[in-house]
């Protein structure tokens, strides 16, 4: 089988290459992804698949799907396929270079993302066609990961509920199937209004908004002692309320984003803030609102399929480098400044003992697998949508190196690899685990309905959007 799933992808890897390269070159942000989605439609569009575009009320987002014999199983793949404002760098190039000073680049690796589900999801489909099996393969074409968020309005609107199970990857510097989850998350504009008045003549006529602003993010601050440790409390200023300091602003505007492992410990946390700043408005004499902008469930791979993706892994074994490759990696890793070497030694102290650590880092491309543990109950500090699938069905997220290793995400060294060999071989490697995962799984119904009853255990039988239900899709507005 290993042969063969090797041989599937292969035929896709040319198409998936020159695709992931032209997204790469498109770098679209957040629900702008108009010419990378249209080039994933293309390339499925040659393969067979039936494109339903602009799903869930977002333009840029879209399903392909391909039916043989029954129908049954229904397997998703999750791409996504947006980048990252100012992250412009020219390709594999270990230097820093933008492409275009200031644009957007491909900080998180979502051209290999996307390309790399396009090339399971042909290949898995060439699989069904050619040994005569029953199954449908859908690629959900998932925007704007990085800004609002895409996959909760998608499974709000019931595109997952008939679909058996999920599998997705993201590029990462090392290989496994995480372990750990990815906390929840939620954000919201607070906009409050005053009364204008000269600064100078007139200040106890004026009502200020960035007053209010300001001792919100002091209330925010002074509760950040009394919330549990994992949970994290975000602001930046979206709209100050002026340059002029002689004029008490009358508006202001303050994003927020709360973090906690849990959706409650979130929509609590988040309770809490929308306190300080009614609070804020008190004492300022202000009116305050807020719009809730976005929310991201907690992801936790589900253990039985973690546990297949994992055998899957192990039996490919890592991407195949070279002696270029790990040259290159090394030049990368040789940009960070000492100080952030100490945190990546500290990171990587977690998959490689003490006496292993030094030698990795003389060659810092990963070249194992490393274990699946599905008694971790641990969380990352990030978030991602993907949790919104992953309670509406059984749902892993598989990891593959496509940098260094200790490569810092959201980065230029991170654009950079993800138009690289090494980024590509990461992608088609993860683009053959997801296809055997795939195989396997469909292959055996009770698997599925073990997963499917561990999805019962975790969200109560059914998925619940941590949105609320006038929330739409911030389409321009983000």
């Amino acid at each position: 089988m290993i042969e063969t799933v090797k041989e599937l992808v292969a035929a896709k890897a040319d198409t998936a290459v020159a695709l992931a390269k032209e997204i790469w070159g498109y770098a679209e942000l957040s629900y702008e992804e108009t010419k990378s989605a249209a080039a994933l439609i293309a390339a499925l569009k040659a393969e067979g698949f039936t494109i339903e575009e602009g799903i869930a009320g977002i333009p840029t987002a879209f399903t392909a799907a391909y039916k043989c014999g029954s129908g049954k199983p229904v397997v998703g793949f999750l791409a996504e396929y947006d980048a990252l404002a100012g992250l412009s760098q020219k390709a594999a190039c270990p230097v820093q270079e933008a492409v275009e000073p200031g644009g957007a680049g491909h900080g998180c690796g979502h051209n290999l993302l996307g390309a790399g589900c396009f090339a399971a999801a042909a290949a898995l489909k060439d699989y069904l066609v050619r040994e005569h099996k029953d199954g449908m393969v859908i690629l959900f074409g998932c925007p704007a990961e990085e800004g609002a968020g895409a996959k909760q309005f998608i499974a709000r609107a019931g595109y997952f509920d008939g679909v058996d199970f999920a599998y997705t990857w993201h590029p990462e510097s090392v290989n496994e199937v995480g372990s750990k989850g990815s906390v929840a998350i939620m954000g919201a504009n607070f906009t409050f209004d005053g009364v204008a008045a000269h600064a100078g003549a007139e200040p106890h006529l004026g009502r200020s908004a960035l007053d209010a602003v300001e001792l919100m993010n002091v209330g925010c601050n002074y509760l950040r002692e009394h919330i549990i440790d994992a949970a994290r409390i975000h602001y930046a200023y979206s709209d100050p309320g002026g340059t002029a300091p002689n004029v008490v602003q009358s508006h202001a505007v303050i994003k927020y984003e709360v973090r906690a492992p849990k959706v409650s410990q979130v929509q609590e946390l988040f309770t809490r803030v929308v306190d300080v700043a009614r609070g804020a408005a008190l004492m300022t004499g202000t009116k305050m609102q807020y719009e809730i902008t976005m929310a991201f469930s907690d992801y936790m791979a589900n253990r039985t399929l973690g546990a297949v993706a994992d055998a899957c892994m192990r039996e490919l074994g890592a991407p195949e480098w070279t002696e270029d490759d790990y040259r290159l990696a090394s030049e990368f890793l040789h940009t960070y400044p000492r100080t952030t070497m100490v945190g990546i030694r500290e990171k990587l102290g977690a998959y490689f003992e003490p006496e292993e650590l030094d030698a990795a880092l003389e060659r810092p491309l990963d070249s194992v697998i490393h274990p699946f543990d599905p008694k971790e109950t641990g969380y990352h500090s990030g978030s991602t949508d993907v949790g919104d699938v992953g309670y509406a069905t059984p749902t892993v997220m598989l990891h593959m190196a496509a940098s260094c290793l200790g490569n810092v995400g959201h980065s230029w060294q991170n654009t950079a690899f993800s138009c690289s060999p090494i980024g590509m071989k990461g992608m088609l490697r993860a683009a053959e685990a997801m296809t055997l995962a795939a195989i396997r799984t469909m292959e055996q119904p009770e698997l599925i309905e073990k997963a499917r009853e561990e999805l019962k255990r975790k969200n109560g039988g059914s998925y619940h959007c941590p949105l609320p239900d006038y929330v739409t899709p911030p389409i321009g507005r983000y």
